[in-house]
């Protein structure tokens, strides 16, 4: 006979699980903005959980996470995911128009660890394409300017990222 759970299941949220920004502190434990992965359910409940680092320009986020209730969920930045783009129409990278992306050039997009994205074009070499470790700050307003594209990846193969939090739903 199974033991009966004390503590009654945390109810699953309604945001889905993804990437977004930490608008506000999660008390001292976490300080806004920043990037996290937001998962709406698991034991012991919902929560965030932090970039700790980055691979191949994509973050990798903490092994354990915070728990977090509706109204802190409530106030989470949604952003679209990490990973490859075409641009849908020419924009600059911000107000400053440091940079000019043009329409369909294929770009990765990323965040630091604010959670603001970041814009990595890759050039062609001898060796094929090559994904810069640096890229261009991008405004958010520019984010809808995207369109994203499949890349197919080999079952079992990493493709950098993802981390404990992010390879519940994928990488």
């Amino acid at each position: 006979m199974k033991e009966p759970n004390l503590f009654p299941p945390r109810p699953k949220l309604d945001r889905p699980c993804g990437l977004y920004r930490m608008t506000r502190p999660l008390d001292r434990r976490l300080k806004a903005p920043q990037l996290v992965y937001f998962h709406n359910h698991g034991e012991p409940g919902p929560g965030v959980y932090p970039a700790v680092s980055w691979s191949r320009n994509k973050a990798v986020f903490a092994e354990q996470g915070l728990t977090v209730d509706a109204d802190f969920a409530r106030d989470l930045l949604p952003l679209p995911p990490e990973g490859f783009y075409r641009v849908r129409e020419s924009f600059t990278c911000c107000e400053k128009n440091c940079r000019t992306f043009e329409v369909e050039t294929l770009v990765q997009l990323g965040y630091d660890g604010a959670g603001d994205g970041i814009l990595f074009v890759p050039t062609w070499t001898p060796d094929g394409l090559v994904f810069p470790e640096r890229g261009t700050r991008l405004s958010d307003d520019r984010l809808a300017r995207l369109a994203p594209l499949k890349v197919v990846v080999p079952p079992g193969f990493d493709a950098g990222g993802g981390g404990a939090a992010g390879s519940h739903h994928g990488a």
